[in-house]
């Protein structure tokens, strides 16, 4: 949210004035633009870069010919799914919750898998998302991010599985 103040305003913008105001579970899912963030920011930065998968059966890929055997692993990447150009209709580089209002809405269904997807995709991601937007709301009801600047946030990501950034930084100002 540092980074994206329209982004701030608008959430802050559908919380209304009311700045004491503990939200039920229904009235946090009722957030729509707030709903859209998460969504974005699920997409924009997954918790989890890649996951690995078992083939299951002898098969083949159709686009390339690659013969695969059952029992073979193959790396799924998460991170480049939600950068591919071909399942995005909006620049995927761009941080912009509004394309799940409206473009991008119904995205192919494999483009943002940040928990995983069929039966072995995380159990507590509904929980997950749901702690993510109460938090969110506590915080923009209270304070202002502001970005720390150039110098504390330039540096590239320290990763194996997850998208840990090196280095951030943020200035926060109570409302």
């Amino acid at each position: 949210m540092s980074k994206n103040p329209r982004v701030q305003t608008k959430i802050k913008a559908e919380l209304g004035d009311n700045k004491q105001q503990y939200l039920s579970i229904e009235q946090l899912e009722s957030l729509e633009y707030l709903n859209c963030v998460i969504q974005e920011v699920l997409r924009f930065a997954p918790p989890s870069i890649a996951t690995t998968r078992s083939v299951t059966i002898d098969d083949r890929l159709p686009a390339s010919g690659i013969q695969l055997q059952k029992g073979d692993e193959i790396c799924i990447n998460i991170f480049n799914l939600t950068r591919d150009k071909r399942y995005w209709k909006i620049d995927p580089d761009l941080f912009y919750p509004e394309r799940f209002q409206g473009e991008d809405k119904d995205h192919h269904p494999y483009a943002l898998i940040p928990f995983g997807s069929g039966h072995r995709q995380c159990i507590g991601q509904n929980l997950a998302q749901l702690e993510l937007k109460a938090i969110a709301v506590r915080l923009m009801q209270h304070v202002t991010f502001g970005d720390g600047g150039l110098e504390v946030n330039a540096g590239r990501f320290n990763s194996k599985s997850m998208l840990i950034p090196k280095k951030i930084g943020v200035t926060v100002t109570f409302d």
